[in-house]
């Protein structure tokens, strides 16, 4: 483990000497007053005025988490199929933002387009999450059934008992996460708290941003009071009467764009020149087209995309092995413990895309904003869960009784390998939000895929967001190798895939 360890922080510490970590405001102290005075003096008095934007968030997160659980279920019956798995772990490799940006041509700017880039992502991961709970299900009560029972009638009465409560709880923690996308989509137009968010923090009136974040943690942090089973339906089927309202499709822009626009501009050219929309071949074209876009900005985006995760990583890792004992009563006091418990709350469910938009709105566009969003969002996740297992251990009468014994030679050892099991298995969500935190103006993939659209250029976007689709994949398929030789078993790690 700790060779595995030094390898990745020596591929970090390389990355570091490559990376765009600078600082270009002049004076980025005043902005930092300001935002603190705005944290302090919330404006309370304007959510009036944002209650249909929560509303919405709402509504697109409870839709998007339906449609993700019911296809997720029927797709996890076929997980064993390698073409299932494959387009599962397509689908949840791109981000929600950029479903939206492929949406919004076919759909439009309506709640349709925020349900569907939340619904399609978390579809693959529902489906790989809860194939893996049924495989680790205790199969002893499936000894009592009739052998010619039917598949289903087995997993209903043999299967579902058992991990039912893993299921719900597993869905419950999505929801969570589907509050957040939902949230951020509003940073590309759609009516939820991040288009007001975001406003908020353009134009510096951080009192509101502020008021904004606060119902957003607070609505996180009532979770448990009012997300109740029984209830679920019923906020689904409010959710669905009230954005059924504001959908409006063109069946015609569905086709155009599925047949047409999508293909690259070479095989397009002619036809849309003469106004004909036929579709040619030219290889030549093609491959210079390819080309160009191959040397100029995917290589480009990819190099940046992958040092920009690899420093992030290690970073969240160090994060977490500091951060972890104040939440821990091993090293802590009750009263540390309890201040630190709800830093990290608020940390953790910040969305990383909103922090790094303050730190580029205080530091500019390079890196540093993306490291700092990354690491302390992931960090906290991390940090929380480390805690936790720190805390299960009981240690024997003749522990070290200094804190930094006890850190380095009790607690650390005996939690090191599913500390590195949860860094790993985050390393693909990191892969991901490196590159969509390109939109705010670093060069990883998200920043050319947001010129792209801005630029109309759909053929390119998508070819933009399959690298990053594939590069979410092979991170992921490394990760897996790695777990598996740290030799955890993917239950221990389920609840951090967000």
């Amino acid at each position: 483990m700790l060779r595995v360890s030094l390898y990745f922080l020596a591929i970090a510490l390389c990355c570091l000497g490559l990376a765009d970590i600078e600082v270009t405001t002049l004076e980025p102290w005043h902005e930092i007053q300001r935002i603190f005075l705005g944290a302090l003096h919330p404006d309370l008095f304007a959510l009036y005025d944002f209650k249909s934007a929560l509303l919405n968030t709402l509504t697109f997160a409870f839709c998007g988490l339906a449609l993700g659980v019911l296809f997720g279920a029927i797709l996890s019956f076929f997980f064993h199929l390698h073409a299932v798995r494959l387009a599962c772990a397509f689908v949840r490799s791109i981000h929600e933002i950029f479903w939206a940006f492929l949406f919004l041509p076919i759909v439009g700017l309506n709640p349709i387009c925020g349900v569907l880039a939340i619904a399609l992502p978390y579809a693959g991961i529902f489906a790989k999450v809860y194939a893996e709970i049924r495989q680790e299900a205790d199969q002893k009560p499936l000894r009592g059934l009739p052998i010619h029972t039917p598949a289903l009638v087995r997993f209903f009465y043999g299967v579902l008992p058992g991990v039912y409560a893993d299921l719900t709880n597993y869905t419950a923690y999505r929801f969570e996460c589907a509050l957040r996308s939902s949230a951020i989509l509003g940073f590309i137009g759609l009516p939820t708290l991040g288009f007001h968010l975001e406003t908020a923090f353009r134009e510096g009136l951080y009192a509101q941003a502020a008021a904004l974040l606060y119902v957003f943690y607070l609505l996180i942090a009532s979770l448990k009071y009012w997300l109740k089973a029984k209830l679920v339906p019923l906020y689904i089927g409010l959710s669905l009467l009230l954005i059924s309202k504001d959908i409006s499709l063109s069946w015609s822009n569905m086709s155009r764009f599925l047949t047409y626009e999508i293909l690259p501009w070479p095989m397009r050219r002619q036809g849309f020149l003469d106004g004909s929309y036929d579709i040619a071949l030219p290889w030549g074209p093609l491959w210079q087209w390819t080309h160009k876009i191959l040397v100029a900005e995917i290589l480009p985006g990819l190099f940046n995309t992958v040092v920009l995760t690899q420093i992030a990583l290690v970073g969240t890792g160090l994060f977490t092995l500091v951060f972890f004992a104040a939440l821990s009563h091993h090293f802590a006091g009750p009263t540390i413990r309890r201040i630190a418990r709800y830093l990290i709350i608020v940390v953790r469910t910040t969305p990383e895309y909103i922090l790094a938009y303050v730190f580029v709105l205080l530091w500019g566009p390079s890196m540093l904003p993306a490291i700092v969003a990354i690491v302390l969002h992931n960090g906290a996740i991390l940090a929380h869960l480390s805690g936790q297992r720190a805390d299960l251990i009981e240690l024997a009468a003749d522990a070290p009784q200094r804190r930094a014994n006890r850190y380095f030679y009790e607690i650390l050892p005996r939690i090191y390998g599913s500390f590195l099991a949860f860094l790993f298995y985050r390393w693909e969500i990191i892969m991901r939000e490196s590159a969509l935190l390109g939109i705010l103006g670093m060069y990883t993939l998200g920043f050319f895929i947001d010129s792209a659209i801005a630029d109309d250029k759909l053929d390119k976007a998508i070819l933009l967001i399959l690298c990053t689709a594939l590069l979410n994949m092979a991170i992921d398929a490394v990760s897996q190798r790695v777990r598996r030789h740290l030799r955890v078993s993917s239950g221990a790690v389920r609840t951090i895939d967000g």
